[in-house]
């Protein structure tokens, strides 16, 4: 008992005990995150020019006058948690309540600030956010435990619905299809706005595009702004392409209809941003079989396959736990994982792409150009 004693007055003992109930009740975060989305906060921020206090706030955000006493709360978690930066904050009596104003993630929520050309990535947080995430997730240590082999038991996502797979529930649900072909709309253009700047000779060579599981085309439209000579074309399947929002079909790309795992049409390139990672080795080996295929075709000679997504591996603490985190969304929704250097190498040489370049690019993420060996790099 006394070595007990001893050890929880220690400032380790302390700071872990602290660090296990923030963790236990992190799942708040993204929650209240969703909410000052939905509430659009960080907009009345910048509306307010940049810092706005709580009575700026209670007078521009849609909070029923039943709600309004709960809001100063929310805003104290959001200060606390660093979603907000909060000058001069509240006394013990309450008096002085501050103003609040955008710290750089939020800013990365409001409607009217350009970063690379992207105004907002609150439609990716509301994507990651649905009770479909949230409810697959709730059932990891019940998938862990169970030594079912049916297709309930396949991923977390699976064991939550009965058997049913995440792309059942977007072709089921056509609300959730728009919120998560919309955040990844917006990741995308993000992304990609970057990649051509920072990167634009990744797409040297080429009169011809297919971004394969393109999603509502943002990044088919980023790379055709940039490149108007690329002919640039979406391949998705029917339910995504027929809930395009009809601004977004403007002609300045064309939509495919179809299944990148039976065909792809012939091209000069192929980009697969973020859709790897949804998929097993053995349906990789499909896509990039249909890859090489269609810019075989499509080109005889400087043909390539333009992949984005993460190499597992970072240095860096919080871009590994982001690189790992994604791993785990991975686990619970699809078949698919997160791969380090070597497991790339592995699937890029069984598939018959022997020459790759690797580069980072922004945040976590990598651009890999793949070149089949009979096609010169």
């Amino acid at each position: 008992m006394e070595t007990l004693m001893a050890a929880s007055a220690s400032p380790e003992f302390q700071q872990a005990h602290v660090e296990l109930y923030n963790l236990a009740l992190s799942y708040l975060k993204p929650m209240a995150l969703q909410c000052t989305i939905e509430l659009g906060i960080p907009n009345a921020i910048h509306r307010h020019g940049g810092a706005a206090s709580l009575a700026d706030l209670l007078d521009t955000v849609p909070v029923p006058e039943r709600r309004r006493p709960y809001l100063p709360r929310l805003m104290r978690y959001l200060s606390a948690t660093g979603i907000l930066d909060l000058h001069h904050p509240p006394s013990a009596t309450g008096g002085d309540q501050g103003m609040y104003s955008l710290t750089p993630l939020s800013r990365l929520l409001v409607d009217d600030i350009l970063v690379n050309g992207c105004t907002s990535l609150g439609s990716f947080v509301l994507s990651q956010t649905t009770k479909y995430g949230v409810t697959a997730a709730m059932h990891l240590s019940e998938w862990f435990k169970s030594d079912n082999d049916g297709a309930e038991a396949e991923i977390p996502f699976r064991t939550a619905y009965g058997g049913m797979d995440f792309w059942d529930a977007t072709r089921g649900d056509q609300r959730f299809n728009n919120v998560f072909n919309a955040g990844m709309g917006s990741s995308s253009k993000l992304v990609l706005d970057f990649v051509v700047t920072k990167c634009g000779q990744v797409f040297d060579g080429i009169s011809s595009l297919i971004d394969v599981g393109g999603g509502t085309g943002s990044a088919a439209r980023a790379i055709a702004r940039a490149f108007p000579h690329v002919k640039c074309s979406v391949l998705d399947l029917p339910n995504v392409i027929s809930g395009i929002p009809p601004g977004d079909d403007d002609g300045t790309v064309q939509y495919i209809a179809g299944d990148m795992m039976n065909y792809i049409p012939p091209t000069d390139a192929v980009l697969l941003k973020h859709v790897m990672h949804d998929w097993n080795d053995e349906d990789c080996l499909k896509i990039l079989t249909q890859c090489k295929k269609a810019i075989r075709s499509g080109k005889s000679s400087g043909g390539k396959v333009v992949v984005i997504d993460t190499v597992v591996g970072s240095r860096e603490k919080d871009m590994f736990e982001a690189q790992v985190s994604f791993d785990m969304l991975m686990m619970v929704l699809t078949t698919g994982k997160e791969r380090d250097e070597q497991q790339w190498h592995d699937i890029f040489a069984d598939a018959g792409f022997k020459h790759y370049k690797m580069k980072p690019i922004l945040g976590f993420l990598s651009v890999i150009k793949l070149y089949p060996d009979e096609l010169e790099m």
